[in-house]
């Protein structure tokens, strides 16, 4: 079985680079990962990954996240998204209004879209978490909302090959902002 190594150093350079752009739409974290190809092994893949991560700035972090959907939002960018937030689109039309409420408060307190790994999360859950995390400050936010964008990109990384490769499944290492 090819690992995502393997699968990322198999394609053209733009091909990987749209790829991974689809996993996390931070271009320094992608011009980043195309530099260091070809990959030795999924291991030096991932550790690439996470000192990438550590390494991105405020403004890396707002460019991935304003491709993702609001939570609960009809309208989907990818069918990932939708997939992700399936329980929040489905949810009840009392749930749908609140969270629509939260996203427009969240937006307005941190001037990004409320970030969160939804896939396997309720509606209920997802809106218990904007309405918990609306609290916090600004600079801890944007470390939560960055973490919360690297359980994403591993889910996606994972998608993006037929046989998902368990370490990308993994909680990613925190890393720090700059």
């Amino acid at each position: 079985m090819k690992g995502i190594a393997g699968y990322l150093n198999d394609l053209d350079p733009h091909q990987a680079g749209e790829a991974l752009a689809r996993c996390c739409a931070s271009q320094r974290l992608v011009r980043g990962l195309l530099a260091a190809r070809p990959f030795a092994s999924d291991r030096a893949f991932l550790e690439r990954l996470a000192a990438l991560e550590a390494m991105l700035g405020a403004q890396d972090w707002l460019e991935a996240f304003a491709a993702h959907p609001r939570i609960g939002s009809q309208t989907m960018t990818s069918a990932w998204s939708h997939t992700e937030q399936a329980a929040a689109v489905e949810a009840t039309q009392s749930v749908r209004q609140a969270l629509a409420a939260g996203n427009q408060a969240y937006e307005a307190r941190f001037g990004h879209v409320f970030l969160i790994c939804a896939t396997g999360l309720d509606a209920a859950t997802l809106l218990r978490a904007l309405e918990r995390r609306l609290h916090n400050e600004p600079s801890a936010e944007l470390a939560i909302a960055a973490a919360e964008q690297a359980k994403i990109t591993r889910l996606r990384l994972a998608k993006l090959m037929a046989h998902p490769v368990p370490e990308l499944l993994a909680e990613p290492n925190r890393g720090g902002l700059r």
